[in-house]
C-alpha cells in the first residue's frame, strides 16, 4: 500500500461541499466529503486529514504584479521545476508574511534620511538604562520626533529589533502589503529562499470509515475578514470554499493518526463529550462509531455556538441518534440567544452532579475546539466540580483532574487548537 504523506500526498477530489448554517448566521461553516478512490487510505475516529491547499489565483497575481516579476520565469522549488507563478500557487505560503522576510528589509530599504541602526540604539540603550521596546521607540523618537512615521529604514530596523512589534506587523499584513508599503526589490530567487514551504492544515474528521466507506467527512468553519482594505482569508478554508470545483479540483490529502484521542476500547464505557462549534466533528465520528459497533455504552454531548436558529450543525442527525437510544444525553449552549452568555462550560458547570457521578463510574471525557479560551473554561469547571461534588481541595481536585485522568487513566483526552 502507498505511503501517502506530505511529500507525497493522495490526489483527490471533493464530491460534497456544503453551508451548515442557517439563514442569517454570520458564520460560514462546511461539510466537506473527500473520495479515497483506490489509495488504500483508512482512517479511525479521532484521527485528522491533512490537507494541501493551494493560494488564491487572484493572491498569485497581485504578488506577481507588486514585485514586478514574470510569471512564466522558471523557478526550481522543492517540488522541482515550474513557472514562478505555478511554485507561487501551490509550493508557497504567501498569505501572511514571515519574520524572516520583515528582517531581511534591513538590508532592501533605503533612503536619504537619518539612518538609525540597530547597533546604535543598543548603544543608547545602555547607558541611559532604558530597556525593551518601549526605549527602542523612546530613543528614535528623541533623535528624530518624526522619524518613526516617516523614515522606513527606521522602521524595519526597530521591528528588526522588536520581537513583539514584529509579531503584531506580521498579524495582518501578507507580501504584498510589504512590497507595496516599503517598495522593495527582490528577485524571484531571493523571494522564495526567504518565503515558507506549504504546510498541510490539519483537519479532525467528522465520519466513522465504517459508516461512510470509501470517503473522508470533515466540518470545516471558513475563515474570512479584511485588513488594509483588502478581503483575506483562511488558506485552506477559503481554497476548499472558493475554489474547489465539486468532483472536478484536484485536492492534495494524506491521514495524520492519533494515538491518544481515541474511544476506549471497552464499548461499555460512558463517554462524555465537549465539542462546541467546528468542535463538534470528531464527536459526529464517534457517535457514527458508537452505533456502528453497537456497544451499550451511555453516550453524552455538549454542544453550542452562537444560535440554535443558525448554528445547529447536524440536528436531524443528532435527532435521530436521541429518538433511537443512541444518544443518552445531549446538552446545548446557545451564547447568544439570551441576554445572559452561555457556554458550555456553563452546561457542565449546571450539570456537574451528574458530571461527576459519570466520572465515578468510569466514564472518559473528551473536548474538541478553541485551545486558548474555551479549553482552557472547560478544564478549570472540571476542577471545580472536582471540588464541588466530589469534596476535594484544589489540589487534590487539581491533581484528581490533570494526573489521574489525563494522564494515568488517560479518559480526559483533548483535541485542541
Amino acid at each position: 500500500m502507498t505511503n501517502w504523506s506530505a511529500k507525497n500526498p493522495y490526489i483527490t477530489k471533493v464530491t460534497e461541499c456544503y453551508v451548515l448554517n442557517g439563514e442569517g448566521s454570520k458564520k460560514e461553516t462546511r461539510h466537506i466529503v473527500f473520495a479515497l478512490g483506490d489509495s488504500g487510505l483508512d482512517y479511525k475516529v479521532g484521527d485528522a486529514l491533512a490537507v494541501l491547499a493551494e493560494n488564491p489565483p487572484h493572491t498569485v497575481d497581485e504578488l506577481i504584479e507588486a514585485a514586478g516579476w514574470d510569471r512564466e520565469h522558471l523557478v526550481t522549488s522543492h517540488n522541482g521545476e515550474r513557472t514562478l507563478w505555478q511554485a507561487l500557487k501551490s509550493d508557497f505560503e504567501i498569505h501572511r508574511v514571515n519574520k524572516r522576510f520583515v528582517k531581511s528589509l534591513t538590508e532592501k530599504v533605503t533612503n536619504t534620511g537619518m539612518r538609525i541602526s540597530v547597533q546604535l540604539i543598543e548603544q543608547i540603550r545602555k547607558p541611559v538604562g532604558v530597556m525593551g521596546s518601549a526605549g527602542d521607540s523612546e530613543i528614535i523618537r528623541t533623535l528624530n520626533p518624526s522619524i518613526e512615521n516617516d523614515d522606513p529604514v527606521a522602521k524595519v530596523e526597530l521591528l528588526a529589533s522588536d520581537a513583539a512589534k514584529l509579531e503584531d506587523y506580521i498579524w495582518s499584513r501578507d507580501y504584498i502589503d510589504v512590497i507595496r508599503e516599503f517598495n522593495v526589490n527582490y528577485s524571484a530567487e531571493e523571494f522564495l529562499h526567504l518565503i515558507d514551504k506549504l504546510k498541510p492544515r490539519l483537519y479532525s474528521i467528522a465520519s466513522s470509515h465504517d459508516s461512510h466507506p470509501g470517503c473522508v467527512e470533515l466540518t470545516v468553519g471558513i475563515v474570512r475578514y479584511t485588513h488594509h482594505d483588502r478581503a483575506r482569508g483562511g488558506l485552506c478554508t477559503v481554497f476548499l470554499a472558493d475554489e474547489v470545483e465539486i468532483d472536478k479540483t484536484d485536492v492534495r490529502v494524506f491521514m495524520s493518526p492519533t494515538k491518544s484521542f481515541v474511544l476506549p476500547q471497552d464499548k461499555s464505557v460512558d463517554i462524555i463529550m465537549v465539542g462546541p462549534g467546528t468542535g463538534i466533528a470528531p464527536f459526529r465520528a464517534f457517535m457514527e462509531q458508537r452505533v456502528f459497533d453497537g456497544g451499550n455504552g451511555r453516550n453524552w454531548l455538549f454542544f453550542g455556538d452562537q444560535s440554535e436558529k443558525t448554528e445547529f450543525y447536524y440536528k436531524d442527525t443528532i435527532e435521530s441518534w436521541l429518538d433511537e437510544g443512541h444518544l443518552y444525553k445531549f446538552t446545548t449552549a446557545w451564547s447568544r440567544d439570551q441576554a445572559e452568555k452561555i457556554y458550555v462550560q456553563t452546561r457542565l458547570k449546571e450539570h456537574g452532579a451528574e458530571v461527576w457521578e459519570w466520572f465515578e463510574n468510569g466514564a472518559y471525557f473528551y473536548i474538541c475546539g478553541d485551545k486558548q479560551y474555551m479549553a482552557k473554561d472547560v478544564h478549570r469547571t472540571l476542577i471545580d466540580i472536582a471540588i464541588e461534588h466530589g469534596g476535594m481541595n484544589e489540589d487534590d481536585a487539581t491533581f484528581f483532574i490533570e494526573k489521574t485522568m489525563m494522564r494515568e487513566q488517560k479518559r480526559y483526552l483533548r483535541d485542541v487548537y
